[in-house]
């Protein structure tokens, strides 16, 4: 009887067939809605309740490495969140203010570097290769551009630390892209022994990666010129412009990390005007940013967190290490105290989609090497993904400089 109405009804089969935008669609929805939940209640950023949906995803073995590899589609989110991201915090750096406040540019290297080789020294005292643990300081280098912005915009963050974790985190995400891109050429050179296209990839990515960020800041600055940004329909024109220029990235295999990253900083520092367009450009990217925490979430697996748990704990505390003696022992020199160099090393502590974009490039060219790095690699996401966005919101407090929470009911009131 049920076949004959399906048929009468024209179901395509009976029982029917949910497909992948239903699935989606709820994910999004479950996402939101814990999100709100975590905020109002719990007092927690609401990128941890997105989170949570993709480590519920994980362990019920749905995540996004369950298959082996990142899918292209998933991966193509991941870069288009992140381009938008990276876009905002790049057009919020003052090169103007590293010009003028030298010390704070030698925290930024100094951070950096402490953080490269204590993981990396560190990691090798715990019984890792030297070459793994190389990689995994490369590729734990960059901080997360994702957490940051989201949480700070969402604490309303403002002040001294807040300023500095975005403009280190902007150079650190430089140097961390530099760094991968110079790991891959050493692992070309390694496998081929072609010192030319060890050294040529690199410089090709960089260069190009600026010729494009060049191109984009140009076209987005003229566009702005004669729109307003306030208008839904100018924002649609800017985000298309920024996809676009992702798109040439990924054709010509260049970074989709810096060029939205530094397209953002050339615009704000070669235009006078201040320009102010929607948080995340609108919905069509709040939208975007919510699947990539909910994908990011996802990147484990129960075999990876068992195997490698202990070392990424190790890892994040040796990096969290390194960035604390670095930022702190610069501080008074770049004019904060030690209780805001503290908060500023807390921070720029974050790392998930960044690492994510790096370690599925690794996977990619060198798939043998990228499964020994996994358990590690990917168990420090997973820790992160939670651990990071609170450790940020306390961070800010620390500081002083966010927004005090203020419940749904408070609000009502």
């Amino acid at each position: 009887m049920m076949n004959d109405l399906a048929n009468f009804l024209q179901f395509s089969s009976w029982p029917p067939r949910l497909d992948w935008l239903f699935w989606a669609s709820l994910i999004m929805v479950a996402a939101g809605l814990l999100g709100e939940f975590v905020n109002r209640r719990l007092g927690l950023p609401r990128v941890v309740g997105y989170s949570v949906i993709g480590m519920l995803l994980a362990a019920l073995g749905h995540g996004i490495f369950a298959n082996g590899a990142l899918d292209g589609r998933l991966r193509l989110v991941v870069d288009l969140a992140l381009a938008l991201l990276l876009f905002e915090m790049g057009s919020r750096v003052h090169l103007r203010w590293l010009r003028n406040n030298k010390a704070l540019l030698w925290s930024s290297a100094a951070e950096a570097v402490a953080s490269f080789v204590v993981v990396g020294y560190g990691l090798t005292l715990l019984g890792v290769a030297p070459l793994m643990a190389m990689s995994c300081a490369v590729l734990t280098l960059a901080s997360s551009a994702a957490v940051i912005g989201r949480v700070g915009s969402e604490l309303q963050a403002a002040g001294q630390v807040s300023e500095r974790m975005v403009a280190l985190a902007a150079l650190n995400t430089i140097y961390g892209v530099l760094a991968h891109k110079l790991l891959m050429g050493w692992l070309q050179l390694d496998q081929k022994g072609d010192w030319l296209e060890a050294i040529a990839q690199p410089l090709y990515a960089f260069a190009g990666s600026i010729v494009v960020a060049i191109v984009l800041a140009r076209l987005t600055a003229w566009l702005m010129r004669r729109l307003d940004l306030r208008n839904e329909n100018s924002v649609l024109m800017l985000l298309g412009l920024v996809l676009v220029a992702l798109s040439v990235a990924r054709v010509f295999n260049l970074s989709t990390l810096l060029v939205p990253l530094l397209a953002g900083m050339v615009l704000r520092n070669t235009t006078e005007r201040p320009w102010v367009w929607p948080r995340h450009f609108g919905t069509a990217g709040g939208v975007l940013v919510l699947m990539l925490f909910v994908v990011v979430g996802s990147a484990w697996t129960l075999q990876a967190l068992a195997t490698g748990v202990v070392l990424a704990l190790g890892l994040l505390l040796l990096r969290l290490l390194g960035k604390a003696v670095a930022l702190v022992g610069l501080a008074r020199v770049s004019g904060i105290d030690a209780r805001q160099g503290i908060a500023l090393a807390v921070c720029l502590s974050p790392l998930s989609g960044t690492t994510l974009v790096l370690y599925s490039e690794v996977q990619a060219r060198h798939p043998d090497i990228a499964a020994v790095l996994a358990p590690v690699i990917l168990s420090t996401i997973a820790l992160m993904e939670l651990v990071g966005p609170i450790a940020v919101q306390w961070a800010l407090r620390l500081a002083g400089e966010h927004q005090p929470h203020t419940s749904h009911s408070e609000a009502k009131r």
